[in-house]
């Protein structure tokens, strides 16, 4: 299969993310929202990542003219039907997800690789809603997009051979990033560990043993994360953290996935990190920590 136009469904903070990847590499993406209106919002925030690139010198005028020619505004599923893979990267919701691999099922050609890029939910499951369960795959791009240079590659249990080799060679050869494979289970690999890091981050704050700077800096200094755990969570999102937690120990029924109930807190509170300027630490609106 030759991969040249790829459509994104969802423009939030992945969405964005993948376009403006995959533009970069020169393909051509679809990027498909609900309304026109959240749909020039999410072409928008691409633009200001583009522009905050072009004050650093990471890229030239030029590029990003190109980059954003690359990503044309799509409002119908209809105008999926000529891509040569899918991407479905919309609220970690199952229903939802159903019903968008549902639709795309009814315009797209059943050779079309159909990818949800989901981070915790069953690809067993989600496939269950197609007519085609041997095209749907998982892709589960980390954030932020751009920088993670892995994805993991979830298969469900009917996902064919040939799906998984083709989304493989896409990963590796034409997005240039690492592909690991997992197969189907509840927080596949990188989620399942990251969130048990930070929830337990989450207990030690709760039992006032360091404070949230402190607890970030002993990881991020000691063990050379990027960012310490309870800011990785800011980054995330508290309420999509919260939510893998709560998905994980219910289909665990392990005490460790339990959420911490500080983190509980933060998300009723409304302080769901870099989204909105605060979580553990205060963010501008360039998501940069004040």
């Amino acid at each position: 299969m030759y991969f040249k136009k790829i459509g994104v469904i969802g423009g939030g903070t992945m969405g964005q993310g993948i376009a403006e990847m995959l533009a970069a590499r020169s393909l051509d993406v679809l990027l498909v929202e609900k309304t026109p209106e959240i749909l020039d919002y999410s072409y928008g925030l691409i633009e200001g990542s583009l522009d905050k690139q072009l004050e650093k010198w990471a890229i030239t005028k030029a590029e990003k003219k190109l980059i954003l020619g690359k990503i044309h505004k799509v409002t119908h599923f209809a105008e999926l039907s000529s891509c040569d893979m899918v991407i479905e990267t919309i609220s970690e919701d199952l229903e939802a997800k159903k019903k968008v691999l549902a639709q795309l099922d009814q315009v797209c050609p059943n050779n079309i690789i159909l990818a949800s890029n989901t981070s915790t939910l069953s690809l067993t499951e989600l496939a269950s809603s197609t007519m085609y369960p041997e095209r749907v795959i998982g892709m589960h791009f980390i954030h932020p997009v751009s920088k993670v240079n892995l994805v993991e590659i979830i298969r469900g249990l009917k996902t064919s051979e040939s799906t998984f080799t083709e989304t493989k060679r896409f990963v590796e050869e034409v997005v240039e990033k690492k592909g690991v494979m997992v197969y189907e289970s509840p927080g596949f690999v990188s989620t399942r560990m990251i969130c048990l890091m930070i929830n337990e981050a989450l207990h030690i704050l709760q039992e006032g043993v360091a404070s949230a700077e402190d607890i970030d800096d002993a990881m991020r200094i000691g063990y050379q994360f990027q960012y310490g755990p309870l800011e990785m969570a800011d980054r995330f999102g508290l309420d999509s953290v919260l939510a893998a937690l709560e998905g994980m120990f219910r289909e665990y029924g392990e005490l460790k996935y339990r959420p911490s109930t500080v983190l509980k807190k933060m998300v009723r509170a409304g302080h769901l990190g870099v989204k909105t300027a605060e979580g553990f630490f205060k963010y501008d609106k360039d998501g940069d920590r004040v």
